[in-house]
């Protein structure tokens, strides 16, 4: 039998259970984009929500997660964040951020991957709040978090209180964070009297797993598209369901998801993971030129223009409503405008 949906005010009790650090600004706007949708054409409805602008050092995704996560880590006393990413991450660039906020010493090991070293986008300002920064040709993911998870280790051995990347317990707190989001999302729309019918977004891990859990604790029957920004070495859906039932089970609530509620589509991957995609330059360009809204050039663009081939392949009547969740990167751009204007 499935479990009757909350209301919003319930899930953020729910929420409201946890170690929190209030680092974004919230409610982020949900903007209407008329004159974009009347450019992509189909007679749909399209509504950005506005998660470039959470604050926390230019905004991004990754301040939603790290309420709960830094918010975590001064729960247990700890003292030094050890965390990683590529030289451009977002995650790193905001977690920085955070850490600076409250407090706490940021270790950040970025791998080189295909990106230059040079001091710009977010590694600048990764910089500028003071992480201490390492480079590691540890390439992301199983082998970057066995690293992360080795300096904690030796950070515990100097008598520290480290907090890191670890995959079982970051990943569920932080799809928490995005739970949570779609609740806003909804009374936002309630507003207008407006009921979606999809919402898409730039994740392969714990904001999609989120925006899933979300949808399935509200009883909402529209699409979730969550558009994978890289591939991993593992079965995404499978991974992104058991993520956010550990989230449910966090928040005490008896709803579980399995893989076939997952619509993890890996398709708009191609060039690569950190590459820009020519459906991806189109999108970004249509969104700046039509509503002045910058997306960045691998996650968002992507993201975005997946709706935008859903919608010209006729996936949704006239006047459906579609939500795309902007969750940042913006920084990025200016780090290669080169691959952003090619």
């Amino acid at each position: 039998m499935p479990h009757p949906p909350l209301t919003p005010a319930e899930l953020r009790a729910a929420v409201d259970k946890l170690p929190r650090a209030r680092l974004a600004h919230l409610p982020t706007p949900l903007e209407e984009a008329p004159r974009f949708a009347a450019k992509i054409g189909g007679g749909v409805r399209v509504f950005v929500k506005r998660d470039d602008c959470t604050g926390l050092l230019l905004g991004g995704n990754k301040a939603r997660h790290n309420e709960f996560l830094l918010g975590d880590a001064v729960d247990q006393g700890c003292d030094v964040v050890v965390w990683g990413a590529g030289v451009q991450s977002n995650n790193c660039r905001q977690t920085a951020a955070g850490c600076a906020k409250l407090g706490l010493e940021c270790r950040l090991y970025l791998s080189r991957a295909h990106h230059r070293t040079e001091p710009q986008g977010n590694l600048l300002l990764d910089y500028l709040v003071g992480a201490h920064v390492e480079f590691t040709d540890a390439a992301i993911g199983p082998e970057l978090n066995a690293l992360l998870a080795s300096k904690a280790d030796d950070f515990r051995r100097a008598g520290r209180r480290p907090y890191f990347w670890h995959p079982p317990r970051v990943v569920p707190l932080s799809s928490v964070s995005y739970a949570l989001c779609v609740a806003e999302i909804a009374e936002q729309l309630a507003a207008r009297g407006v009921t979606p019918d999809a919402l898409y977004v730039s994740s392969a891990g714990a904001t999609g797993a989120g925006v899933a859990l979300g949808k399935a604790l509200l009883g909402w029957n529209c699409a979730a598209r969550l558009i994978c920004p890289m591939h991993w070495p593992w079965h995404i859906p499978t991974r992104m369901a058991e993520d956010a039932n550990a989230a449910a089970e966090r928040l005490g609530l008896p709803h579980r998801l399995t893989a076939a509620d997952i619509d993890a589509d890996e398709s708009h991957v191609a060039p690569g993971y950190g590459h820009p995609s020519p459906g991806g330059r189109e999108a970004l360009k249509l969104l700046a030129t039509t509503e002045a809204i910058l997306l960045d050039h691998v996650y968002t663009a992507k993201a975005l223009a997946a709706l935008v081939a859903d919608v010209r392949a006729g996936k949704y009547r006239p006047g459906s409503a579609l939500v795309f969740i902007h969750t940042g990167g913006v920084p990025a751009v200016f780090a290669e405008p080169n691959a952003v204007l090619e």
